[in-house]
């Protein structure tokens, strides 16, 4: 038998529940108690506060129309450092960044490798690490929502002794139906329509006070699943449920998800033919064509309005950015 969901997430690839499934299933199951169980005997001393309690680490090519509205939500999401890696671009990136730059809000990397993606992030945990307690590894058309809490360290901070790497699980959001839009609507406002389900996707937050395996093979995706060390153990990231994600299982509870991403795949139809056609910062060919548009479009049946609590903000914040910008150009 196949299955394209569970209770919690729709799967990118059907699952074949046989034997094999159900026995790799219960030992993940179990695997996950000894796990909590070394870190609740064995937990983390209490080491010195570095710079930043949360910052962000992304790569981006050809996004500035994207970039403001994106650093504007997540400064007021409690993000307090972006470490952005520049791909080639040629667009007027560097006009939106550069009053960042000055107040000491992002650092630029211009990271010039194409296809790269890994390496930029491992550069950022070598480089970085010691200023930030925790490091997210997101792209741009990805928001960081908290739910229960209004601020992303309010809700990682319980973790900072406890574990080396949180999963937050993706609400996709399809086009909403639109072709196009204007310049000046907002993304985090404009679309609404979702997946019924959290993707089985999602990317991690990385907890610098545990070592990070520079070299080990489970990290050659490290922003979906990033592992970490400690007391020579190799650990697994923990998802929102506080489950560790082992052999692609993802376990959970009846409580409400405290955290999510809304990722932003598609956007309007106009922009992801544009998002296609440009190339992609990890893929050397990219496999997001028309077909995948629509496959991604079909499983939109759901509203989701947990961002609006913080619109207003946004707005208020995004015309006063406009304002300073008018002044200073």
């Amino acid at each position: 038998m196949k299955i394209k969901e569970n209770k919690y997430v729709i799967f990118d690839h059907e699952k074949e529940i046989n034997f094999k499934y159900i026995c790799l299933a219960i030992l993940a199951k179990l695997l996950g108690y000894v796990y909590k169980f070394l870190l609740l005997i064995f937990p983390l001393k209490k080491r010195n506060s570095k710079k930043h309690q949360v910052s962000i680490c992304a790569i981006f090519k050809n996004e500035s129309k994207y970039l403001k509205e994106w650093i504007e939500f997540h400064r007021i999401v409690g993000v307090q450092h972006f470490y952005l890696y520049n791909n080639n671009s040629d667009d007027e990136f560097l006009s939106i960044l550069e009053p960042y730059i000055k107040n000491g809000i992002v650092d630029l990397v211009e990271w010039k490798k194409n296809h790269a993606q890994m390496e930029a992030y491992r550069h950022c945990i070598t480089n970085f690490a010691k200023e930030s307690q925790w490091i997210g590894f997101i792209d741009l058309d990805e928001f960081v929502v908290p739910i229960v809490n209004d601020s992303i360290y309010d809700y990682l901070s319980k973790f900072n002794f406890k574990r080396g790497a949180i999963l937050i699980y993706w609400k996709l959001f399809g086009s909403s139906g639109y072709l196009s839009r204007s310049d000046d609507s907002l993304v985090t406002e404009t679309f609404r329509n979702c997946w019924h389900k959290y993707d089985a996707v999602g990317k991690c937050f990385y907890n610098t006070n545990f070592s990070f395996l520079l070299n080990e093979k489970k990290n050659s995706c490290l922003h979906h699943l990033l592992w970490t060390k400690y007391l020579g153990i190799s650990l697994p990231p923990f998802n929102v449920y506080n489950q560790p994600i082992l052999c692609d299982y993802h376990f959970g509870d009846n409580r409400r998800v405290p955290i999510q991403i809304n990722h932003y795949f598609t956007k309007t139809y106009e922009e992801y033919l544009k998002k296609s056609s440009k190339g992609d910062v990890y893929f050397q060919i990219n496999p997001h064509d028309e077909a995948y548009f629509y496959r991604h479009e079909m499983k939109c049946t759901d509203y989701d309005y947990c961002i609006n609590k913080y619109m207003v903000k946004l707005k208020l914040a995004l015309h006063k950015q406009n304002s300073n910008s008018k002044e200073m150009f």
